[in-house]
């Protein structure tokens, strides 16, 4: 439950903002917690339950109709917390298989491009906290609409390449399939693609599906 339910007991829980707002803290808490790396054996598949739920919430924001803010200028909240150090704990936790390949509107023709699973949450975490900072104030209309918005435009598509990315790699590891290259992974530029293919499913077998507790590939 969050803060802000727990600090005015006169919040109805079937409240539509009360709901948006416990799902979002609870998000933060628990990749927060991953982040520390106390159980790196669960993070992966612990971050895909998590998005998973966290993307139920941005679906209902996002069929819910416009949400408009009381104020014409959104108040200042004041400075951003600071993400750097949960990104960097999440790069070496997910390293090596932190970088994957997204494309970013599947109605475009655009080429795929790389990015990291350690900045999505960051990105993620950062939108998320914004909005949180206008509910904590009792600024819900204004914390309704830059979750919204955020959704929409940042937030969502971003946590749905990262939940694709994390799905993907508990499906190469159970469905037995070794990756064909890993972005990041340092090889031998000559090598043949049997042998990244070779080197891939080694790093599979080291760093994913351990970690993942599940059968070797």
């Amino acid at each position: 439950m969050s803060d802000a339910t727990l600090h005015d007991a006169k919040r109805d829980p079937d409240d539509f903002a009360v709901q948006m707002a416990d799902s979002i803290e609870s998000f933060i808490v628990a990749v927060a917690e991953v982040s520390r790396g106390d159980e790196p054996d669960s993070a992966v598949p612990f971050l895909l339950l998590e998005l998973s739920q966290l993307l139920l919430t941005g679906g209902r924001l996002g069929a819910h109709e416009d949400f408009l803010p009381d104020e014409r200028y959104e108040p200042d909240v004041g400075p951003e917390p600071d993400v750097d150090e949960l990104r960097e704990r999440f790069a070496r936790l997910l390293d090596p298989v932190d970088v994957y390949s997204e494309v970013f509107d599947p109605y475009a023709r655009s080429a795929p491009v790389a990015c990291r699973i350690s900045d999505d949450l960051a990105d993620i975490i950062t939108d998320l906290r914004h909005g949180m900072a206008h509910y904590r104030d009792g600024r819900v209309s204004e914390a309704l609409w830059w979750w919204q918005f955020s959704y929409l435009s940042n937030w969502g598509p971003t946590a749905s390449a990262a939940m694709r990315a994390l799905q993907s790699l508990v499906a190469h590891v159970r469905l037995d399939q070794p990756l064909d290259e890993l972005d990041g992974l340092d090889t031998d530029a000559e090598a043949t693609d049997e042998q990244l293919a070779e080197e891939a499913g080694k790093v599979m077998a080291a760093e994913i599906a351990g970690p993942l507790g599940l059968r070797s590939v």
